[in-house]
């Protein structure tokens, strides 16, 4: 599609700094609109800078590029969704699968970040946008009035329009320029994840998965050696991504003995995780930064001349039973450029020009999915039962259920309760139910 005017002598009329989900989708959505349309990303290409591996739910993706499924570098479909509960030598696994799972705008794949981002870029590109790669924006440039024109990188000061600030979670542009403040640590999490080749067929055994298909597993307790926190696996056509992720007040609070490298070694000799590993071979280590804090912790995202998107902007949401963000990004990143065109339209590109975005995020199922659960990320964090004592009584209370040694055995409840009592009834039933009443 051709490009069209500009609405005023800027360079161009939209600069995304960052190509990441969010970041690339804005530029392909505004380059698609024949909107003139320049990429910065630091990193030499696309998602070199992000962790590979992870999972996308394919309706933010499905609202982009309808097809995305025949082009797109994804890995597998997910079909089976496991979460286990373990402490340092047991573990109690929940593996479900349902044909709802894979269902058209239910379905979700995990993908390797590397390949994946390349792709959204490549798509931006065809439509039009121009990149820059290799390259930091180290300031947003102003007007006198204190409107965002433009960015500067390296020795060059290049004007735009509007600005789509696309940077990640660590944005420094959003804090030395727009005003945010930095996120406060319990806010914030460490995410390390390493990626281990093994044959498709080897995979699909270990998971009962047929052809095609994949899991995605999550873990409380042991991973982060009681802390907050937890595990993860996705599986890839040949390959297994695994990690964790702990808040930054966890790893560094003076009670916690396990570095978070070293939480990550034991995860990957612990009994539930050793023998999927086996005979795999380490090909990728990667750390990042995760946005934890939901709700509470989105800025300010809409400004005079610059928009904020994807994790720049705080979206991620991590339930525990189910991480979010990639489909945030996606989502975030297309109303970011809607809401840009329209302004460019009418010629305002001001706050209020640029308000379409934040009408269109408060109606769309980002702000209202983070605002339902706004609570959850704080009783997580306070709820250190969940990742101390309730693996140990899942522990002691299926081994009264299975184990046989020829002693006389009680009645099943007689044998449960004990264990129950010894965390307290009333506390155990309050806490769920606080918990429920959040999630």
């Amino acid at each position: 599609m051709g490009k069209e005017s500009k609405v005023s002598d800027a360079d161009f009329d939209i600069i995304v700094v960052g190509s990441g989900c969010a970041g690339a989708v804005a530029a392909y959505v505004a380059a698609n609109a024949g909107k003139s349309v320049l990429v910065i990303e630091r990193g030499n290409y696309a998602g070199a800078k992000n962790m590979t591996g992870g999972r996308i739910y394919a309706h933010s993706l499905k609202a982009v590029y309808p097809c995305f499924e025949n082009e797109a570098p994804i890995e597998r479909k997910i079909t089976h969704e496991r979460i286990a509960m373990a402490d340092a030598e047991s573990s109690m696994t929940i593996d479900f699968t349902s044909p709802e799972l894979a269902r058209e705008g239910a379905d979700s794949y995990s993908v390797l970040r590397g390949p994946f981002d390349q792709w959204l870029a490549e798509k931006a590109e065809e439509a039009g946008a121009e990149y820059i790669y290799g390259i930091a924006v180290e300031e947003l440039v102003k007007d006198d009035a204190g409107k965002v024109i433009g960015v500067r990188a390296g020795d060059d000061e290049i004007t735009a329009s509007v600005v789509i600030v696309a940077e990640g979670v660590n944005s420094l542009l959003s804090e030395r320029f727009l005003g945010n403040a930095r996120p406060k640590p319990h806010q914030m999490a460490i995410g390390i994840k390493e990626t281990f080749e093994l044959p498709a067929s080897v995979i699909d055994d270990r998971f009962l998965l047929s052809e095609g298909e994949g899991a995605a597993m999550l873990f409380v307790g042991a991973p982060t050696h009681g802390k907050v926190g937890g595990g993860f696996l996705y599986t890839n056509k040949e390959s297994i991504s695994l990690g964790l992720v702990a808040t930054i007040s966890t790893a560094a609070e003076a009670t916690n003995n396990t570095p978070v490298y070293q939480m990550l070694e034991d995860f990957k000799t612990h009994p539930s995780v050793a023998p999927i590993l086996r005979g795999a071979k380490l090909v990728e280590h990667s750390g990042h930064m995760v946005p934890e804090g939901g709700y509470d912790m989105i800025p300010t995202y809409v400004f005079d001349g610059a928009l904020l998107v994807g994790e720049a902007a705080g979206l991620c949401m991590n339930m525990g039973y189910q991480v979010r963000g990639m489909d945030f990004a996606v989502a975030s990143g297309r109303m970011a450029a809607e809401a840009a065109i329209d302004a460019l339209a009418a010629g305002d590109t001001s706050a209020t020009g640029l308000a379409g975005y934040k009408e269109r995020m408060e109606n769309s199922f980002v702000i209202k999915d983070l605002e339902t659960f706004r609570r959850w990320p704080r009783v997580m964090e306070d709820w250190d039962a969940m990742f101390s004592d309730y693996p140990t009584m899942v522990r002691d209370i299926l081994n009264a259920m299975f184990c046989v040694d020829g002693q006389p055995q009680e009645h099943l409840i007689k044998r449960i309760v004990p264990i129950l009592k010894k965390r307290g009834l009333f506390k155990l039933g309050r806490e769920m139910r606080g918990a429920l009443k959040v999630l």
